[in-house]
């Protein structure tokens, strides 16, 4: 991957004269090369990643496995683009494996989800099966940790 990519990936923030300074070109290269990334479609948006642990949100997020049948003219794409258009679901990935599709999906509690699995999900042309996974507690997302390391990290030992 692109250096400046790679800096960007870390700190979407940092300043254009300090990666120009760790690239060694100039401050109006590393615009034009963010720029060229951007009406390219590589880089996608730009997003502060978020302890959701230390806000107070009325928010449940699930994983869902989805099995599907691919569509004879446009094998899982065209199922997965449909899937990933409700606003619910923030994530869709092709796996291999045990099943087909991963989902994050996000409501406001339970039973939101769970509605949307059946009701929706579910009843999709194609959708064979699904498996719900609601995640409890975020220990590292987006290659950060969520819960600052203790400074001691020897055992206690107790008498």
């Amino acid at each position: 991957m692109d250096e400046l990519l790679k800096i960007l990936e870390g700190n979407a923030l940092e300043s254009r004269a300090t990666i120009a300074k760790l690239l060694n070109v100039s401050p109006a290269e590393v615009d034009q090369r963010i720029a060229d990334y951007e009406q390219r479609g590589v880089i996608r948006g730009y997003q502060a990643i978020l302890n959701e642990d230390r806000l107070d949100l009325d928010k449940v997020t699930a994983v869902i496995e989805v099995k599907v049948t691919p569509q004879r003219e446009g094998g899982f794409d065209t199922i997965a683009e449909r899937i990933s258009r409700y606003p619910e679901v923030r994530s869709a990935y092709l796996m291999s494996g045990s099943y087909d599709l991963l989902l994050f999906v996000e409501g406001r509690n339970l039973r939101e989800v769970a509605a949307f699995v059946s009701e929706r999900l579910s009843s999709l042309e194609g959708v064979l099966s699904t498996a719900t996974h609601f995640m409890l507690k975020t220990y590292k997302r987006l290659g950060v940790l969520m819960h600052p390391e203790s400074k001691d990290e020897r055992l206690t030992v107790s008498p």
